[in-house]
């Protein structure tokens, strides 16, 4: 194992540090943030970010000081108890001490908390800026901020809540973004706010234990997609993540799943926090076999050993379709991205996925079979729908 970065950790962390070897972004980015640069990563979902921007944050920082040092923005809540969750492992025997800033939660008791001035808050901009507004946060303490999931947060939707919370921060300030996939637009909005930032890159080719993720799509009519999910959700070792576009179908498949009693349940955004975390609860157990949600809605999620990841809706752009992808065939295992794939969605899909070579699956007698051999990316395989006579 390399020990660049190692050496300059604290003894507590070098002993905590239980891992074989660090992955590609690790070995690029915790030298350039232990330095004091501010960094804009791009990385594969899976590939180790949270320590790689969690380490240098924890050598940088002094839990002896009654100051809140470090802030920690992430899009979802799922995701800010992810990052929480993580640090509280790594301070466990330190003087560092991390707070979760999230919507949803009992606002009083995140002021109490603050009150006691913990070293890192890990919050949703939301939250944060209702903090900061009522005076209990002081951004200007605040030496080192993160923006995970960047692209999300950086964009339109967030921009400016984010903007002013950087702007309020220390002056000398370090500030990273890391996302799965950072876009042209998305780094220009980020240099804006950073100090000449070194932009660091990571493919899934760099990554030393890739699983083999097999892309596949199988032709249905849009309204026999509840029934096709609910076949599959039977089918013996699927443990799949689907994605739909738009929340408010999402609640009417729901509707139609529970009417059926298939196992599978549905996240989105506006859910009560502690249905959200029951509902994950019941997806890692098992109970449930697949889980489907909107991007939002999943943004963070980690999820051990996908199965599947399943396109219910084909989505909009590549960014979409890598970052959904993305969650399976993780640390050396294998996966499956499969499209329930409608005639509509066609000519979007052909784009998104024609460098993948996507094979054709066929629900037959329930079970997911290869059939045409013929790949969309080349080919126009599904006919269109005759006009139905007057």
């Amino acid at each position: 194992m390399r020990m660049s970065f190692l050496e300059k950790m604290d003894d507590v962390f070098k002993e905590k540090w239980k891992f074989e070897q660090e992955t590609p972004i690790q070995s690029k980015m915790i030298p350039e943030l232990l330095n004091g640069k501010d960094v804009v990563a791009e990385s594969p979902t899976g590939t180790g970010k949270t320590l790689a921007y969690v380490l240098p944050i924890l050598q940088q920082v002094d839990g002896n000081k009654m100051q809140t040092q470090a802030l920690i923005m992430a899009p979802s809540q799922e995701l800010s108890m992810q990052i929480v969750n993580v640090i509280r492992e790594w301070v466990e025997g330190t003087s560092i001490t991390v707070t979760q800033l999230i919507g949803g939660a009992n606002m009083q008791r995140q002021i109490e908390r603050l009150k006691k001035k913990p070293t890192i808050v890990v919050g949703t901009p939301g939250r944060l800026v209702e903090l900061v507004k009522a005076k209990r946060l002081k951004m200007s303490d605040i030496r080192h901020i993160v923006l995970d999931e960047g692209d999300q947060l950086l964009s339109r939707e967030y921009r400016v809540i984010v903007k002013n919370l950087i702007e309020a921060a220390n002056t000398d300030r370090q500030v990273t973004v890391v996302s799965a996939t950072i876009t042209d637009e998305i780094e220009i909005v980020a240099k804006k706010l950073m100090n000449d930032p070194i932009r660091l890159q990571v493919s899934v080719d760099d990554m030393p234990m890739s699983g083999k993720v097999v892309h596949s799509y199988v032709k249905t009519e849009a309204r026999n997609k509840t029934d096709l999910l609910r076949g599959l959700s039977h089918l013996p070792n699927i443990r799949a993540l689907a994605f739909m576009n738009n929340v408010d179908q999402l609640r009417m498949k729901e509707l139609k799943l529970q009417y059926n009693e298939a196992p599978i349940a549905v996240l989105y955004s506006s859910m009560k926090k502690f249905e959200r975390q029951e509902t994950l609860e019941s997806f890692r157990k098992g109970d449930i076999r697949i889980l489907i949600a909107t991007d939002l809605a999943a943004r963070g999620l980690d999820i051990q050993g996908l199965s599947h990841v399943i396109h219910v809706d084909v989505p909009h752009t590549i960014e979409q379709y890598l970052h959904r992808s993305g969650r399976t065939g993780r640390a050396g295992e294998d996966g499956e991205v499969l499209t329930l794939l409608s005639y509509p969605e066609e000519r979007t899909y052909r784009k998104l996925a024609k460098d993948f070579k996507p094979v054709q699956k066929v629900w037959y007698k329930g079970q997911l079979t290869e059939g045409n051999s013929k790949t969309v990316g080349t080919q126009n395989v599904t006919k269109k729908p005759k006009p139905k006579k007057k």
